[in-house]
Parts: structure tokens; sequence; C-alpha cells
């Protein structure tokens, strides 16, 4: 007891930090690990203006980080200053901080380095004849000596955290942390792509990008060059005054969608960051066009003057604050879906189900290829005919695929090769005469354009008009019209919607909708949108399930993204079905409004509503190529 009173005693002491100390805890800010030690070295290396850097990890940067560089150097009589806390050359009065256009600025990467680490420094500074050696540990620092080496600084790390075991042993296995290196050394090349870099890891290259690439061809080195004619350019030029941007980039079709965010790479005048006003503005350009949950590739490069964005807003300077934030997120948004909406975003069958386009890319003998080629047809009969009300006659889905097989033109034969027809800017490739649409089981459309087969959901494709007609409606007019009922509709809901009512009205209101709450878990609907009656939608369980969705966590009735969602699911309701049989009339207008529409290659869920058979698809499919 008395050992515990007297630990408490100390405690209310107060007493000056030594700096060793101070480094340590300013290193857990900025140093979590050794990809935090490259980031900072890389970016002290592109600030030198280096044109050549050279990365060396042992053991997952661990036991050793060399980073070496051919910039100008550290001079002689600086070395010993360029380790010590908050010693910069790249800031000097308060008013530096609103205006940063380097990659470090506070002066505490190396500080922070060495309080956990052994640190060794070898710098030629450019005009010296010899360069310097200095090495530091802890509250330790050598003095520095000379040494031949080119102009440049090689900085090796050893032993990160060897005096912390705590945080060493928070690490992760050395191939994580090898990864989360080559991870960060591979931003900083895509955000700098004259420099040239390289990275060896226990022995093996891991990375190697050559001096002089241009943005395209850098980005394409690190995303793969396989995906190049699967990514569209972004551009937009609004630099005017001191708060203007520029932004270039390359953005993912929607077929690339992936899983997490991984692929989005995003820089400020070359430096990494995470924003969420970035973040945002794609996500909302490629709404409808990829599923919830699905995140877009795209690489962009922002450039603003640094008095238009606050950069010491975070301790590994990951996070900014941009002075105009509406200005931002309007250009990067209207930038990526400019470029979406030039390009054509149908998925080919191959892009749907990659195992049937790597099976038709397979070099095989005429017996095994002739096995292939029928189980191929068999998978795209099941993905045509996939309307579980309707039947599974297998030859009827055949003879139509066959049909419209026959009515498209000869293929070119395989030594020449199909090129498609040149499009203009912003053009998508037409169906070729509506009156030759085939209706698949009541459920999908089989046409033909330019580039191949089309097969089309019905279901989808008139949810997306409906969905379009319906919010260019609220947005052009401000509400639906509503059609009052002869008799209210009462409905149990949950409590949460009551609560919220005040909140939801707005939103009701304009979606044609008039209700109000006649107990703590009942709510009186008294008008229905006139649409939703005139489709035939019935108005109770369409209601019924309204309530429901608005009682879901992360509904926000006053967002933009609750009207998109309650309109797309009246736009569910009232599309027409899998299973609705459709004359040729109603064949020929869903196929006029087809081109009409924006986006009209997806569903407000982000689903397809077309997939393409390709003319190099079909000719794989019939050895003719």
């Amino acid at each position: 007891m008395r050992a515990i009173e007297d630990q408490k005693a100390q405690r209310t002491q107060i007493r000056k930090l030594s700096a060793l100390l101070v480094n340590q805890i300013a290193a857990g800010e900025v140093i979590e690990r050794p990809a935090s030690v490259l980031k900072e070295l890389v970016e002290n290396s592109i600030d030198a203006g280096a044109t050549r850097i050279s990365v060396e990890l042992e053991q997952g940067g661990v036991e050793l980080i060399r980073i070496s560089d051919n910039g100008h150097g550290i001079a002689p009589e600086q070395m010993t200053l360029a380790l010590t806390p908050h010693a910069t050359s790249k800031i000097s009065q308060a008013e530096d901080l609103d205006r940063i256009g380097t990659m470090g600025f506070r002066g505490e990467a190396l500080a922070s380095i060495t309080s956990v680490s052994r640190v060794t420094i070898r710098s030629h500074a450019t005009g010296e004849d010899e360069g310097r050696i200095i090495e530091a540990e802890g509250e330790s620092i050598g003095e520095p000596r000379p040494v031949g080496c080119p102009v440049g600084t090689t900085i090796e790390v050893r032993n990160l955290f060897f005096n912390t075991p705590a945080r060493r042993k928070f690490l992760r296995t050395n191939t994580t942390e090898q990864t989360r290196c080559v991870e960060w050394l591979r931003d900083l090349a895509m955000a700098n792509p004259s420099i040239a870099f390289r990275c060896v890891g226990d022995g093996k290259v891991k990375l190697d990008l050559p001096l002089g690439q241009s943005p395209r061809e850098r980005a394409l080195a690190i995303v793969g060059t396989e995906l190049s004619d699967q990514l569209l350019e972004v551009s937009v030029d609004r630099f005017d005054d001191a708060r203007g941007i520029l932004v270039w980039g390359l953005v993912g079709l929607p077929s690339i969608a992936r899983s997490n965010s991984k692929g989005q790479h995003v820089f400020l005048n070359g430096r990494t960051i995470r924003d969420k006003t970035v973040q945002h503005a794609i996500r909302e350009a490629y709404r409808g066009l990829i599923e919830p949950g699905r995140h877009p590739t795209a690489v962009l490069m922002i450039e603003m003057s640094p008095s238009a964005v606050d950069v010491n807003v975070h301790p590994a300077k990951l996070e900014v604050r941009f002075r105009d934030q509406s200005m931002v997120h309007r250009a990067i948004y209207h930038g990526v879906r400019d470029a979406l909406q030039r390009a054509d975003v149908t998925p080919t069958i191959a892009q749907r189900l990659p195992e049937f386009g790597s099976a038709l890319t397979q070099s095989i003998d005429p017996v095994e290829r002739a096995k292939a080629i029928e189980k191929q047809t068999d998978e795209l009969v099941e993905f045509i005919r996939n309307a579980p009300e309707q039947s599974r006659d297998e030859p009827s889905v055949r003879n139509s695929i066959r049909e419209v097989l026959e009515r498209t033109p000869t293929v070119i034969p395989s030594q020449v090769g199909f090129a498609p027809p040149a499009l203009e800017p912003g053009e998508l490739p037409r169906v070729r005469r509506v009156d030759q649409v085939l209706q698949v089981h009541s459920s999908y459309l089989l046409a033909q354009d330019e580039r191949g087969v089309l097969i089309i959901d019905q279901h989808a494709l008139h949810e997306r008009v409906m969905f379009n007609k319906l919010l260019a409606r609220v947005t052009g007019n401000g509400a639906l019209e509503q059609q009052a009922l002869l008799m209210p509709i009462v409905l149990d809901v949950p409590s949460g919607v009551v609560d919220v009512f005040d909140e939801l009205m707005p939103l009701l209101e304009r979606i044609g909708i008039q209700a109000a709450p006649i107990g703590p878990q009942s709510v009186g609907v008294h008008s229905v949108p006139s649409f939703l009656l005139s489709r035939k939608v019935e108005p109770e369980p369409f209601m019924a399930e309204l309530f429901e969705r608005i009682d879901a966590d992360g509904f926000v009735p006053d967002s933009e993204e609750a009207l998109h969602e309650v309109l797309d699911m009246m736009a569910c309701k009232a599309a027409i079905k899998a299973g609705d049989a459709l004359s040729e009339d109603e064949l020929a207008a869903i196929m006029r409004l087809r081109e009409e529409q924006e986006r009209s290659g997806s569903c407000p869920h982000g689903r397809p509503t077309t997939v393409r058979l390709t003319i190099a698809e079909l000719e794989k499919l019939f050895d003719r190529r």
C-alpha cells in the first residue's frame, strides 16, 4: 500500500520530460511502423530534388530501411542540426504554414526516427568537395566525419523500436510490414512519375520504375497495364485564381469496381491523401453504375495553390482541409461523371463471367475445344434464362440465341480481325433496328449493335427508365403528383419512424405522400403518388416496405441519398417485371427509351441492365479466331 501511495504522490508532481521521451512521444504520432519511416524519408528525398530514389528493406523494414537518393544533399555544418527536433529548411515563419509547398515541413521526422532506432546518414551536398557521415541512437548523436560518397543522401535506419519493445510487439509479420512499405512507395512513385524508384526487399526486386515516365505510364505501371483499355481519362482545369483546381487522372469502368477501396489513389500536389470530400465526390459520380458496397478504381492527381489547402491537420499528413470544399467536390464529381458519360460502360460476358472469358482464351486441342465451347454455350444459356418463374426449356433458348446470331452481320475472318466503327466523343453504340429485338422467356431482350450481341434485362432497364423519369420530375417540379385515397391506410410502423416523422415530412411530400402519426406506432396515409397507382402498384404494401426502409440504420431523411433510395424503390415497383410478355410496339418503345436514357447501362442499384457478347467472343465461340 505504501508503494502505491508513493506512486500516486509522484504522479502529482509536474516535471519537464527528457528530450528523448519527448521525441519518443512524437514518434508515436508520426512513426507507427516501418512504412511510416519509409514515407517520411522518401518525402525528404523528393523535397531534396532527387531524380532517383532507391530503397532496401530487410525483414520488412524492421531490421533495416536504407534509402539512397541523388538529391542536393545536406551541408556539412547542418548534419547535426538535421537530427534535432523541429529543425527544418522548409519553413521559417508562421505565415509559411498557410502556403506549404513541400512534402515535409515540421522538422520532426528524423528526430522521431532517431529516438526509436539506430540511424546512420551519409550525405554529400552539391558544391562540396566531400561527404559527411553521422550516426545517432536515441539521445546520442555523434559528430559528423568525412566520408567518400556521391552527391546525394543515404539514410540507414536499423533495429526499429529496439528501445521501445512495447511498440515493437505490435508490428505484424515481416511480410505484412514489407507489403505496407511497398504500397506506400508505389503511391509516392505514382505521384512523382518523373522520378525513378527502385525497391529491393530481402534481396528481391519489389519495384523498379524508370526515370521520366508520363503520369499515365506511371499509373498503368503500378495499377496494371492490363487495365489500360478499362480506364477512362479525367481532366478538369478550373485554375483561374488562387482557389482554382487542376485534376488529371484515370477512373475505371464500373466492371472493374472492387470490394474494397484499395484501388483508389488520390494525390494533392504530389502528396497522398485520404479525404472524405474527394471520396464522396467519386462515389457520387458512380452512383447507379456500381452496386452498393463496391468501390471504383481511380487514380486522381489534384493540383491547387498551397494557400487553398491546409495540410497541417494530421500527424502523418494524410488528411487535409480544403478552404473551399464545395468547389473541390464539384470539380471531382463533374470530372469523373463526364468521363463516365463519354464512355460505353456496357460490360461484356467475359467481364461478368471471368471463367467464361478465360475458357475462351485457352489454347487446347480440337476435341477439348469442342467440349469447352459446349460448356461455354451451356453457361451462356443459363445466364440468359436466369428467370426462376420461367420454364427451363433449353432448346427454345438455344434457338433464340441462334436466331439472333444468324441475324448478326457476317464476321470478318479472324486473320483480319474485327474493328468496331469509330464513335464521336460521347456517342454510344446504337442498337441496329429495334424490330429485330427478341424477347427470351418474357424476361430478357436480345438485340445487336456495332460491337456484338446485347443481352438486356427488361426489368432492370425499365427500372432505370422509371427512376430517371421520377428524378427529373422531382428536381424539375419539386414534388410528384399525388392521389388522395378514399379511405386512409393505417399502418403499424417501428417507433423509430414516428420519432423522426417531423424530419421525414419534407421527403414524403416531395414524393407525393401525405401521412401523419396517429399513435405511438401507427401512421395514417392519406395520399400516395399518382404515378404508382397508374402503374398498378398496391399502395399498402408499398408504404409498409417504405417505412421499413426508413427505420433501417443509415437512413437520413433529409439527405439526397434518401431521396434516391426512395425513388429507386418506386421505380423498381413500377417497372415491368421478369415474366411480362411485351408486344412488338412495347419492345420498340423500351429500346428507344434505352438510347435516350442517361446511364441506361445499369439500374439505379448499380447492377447492369445490359451485357454484351462481343464480336471477338463470338469469333472464338465458333472457331473463327
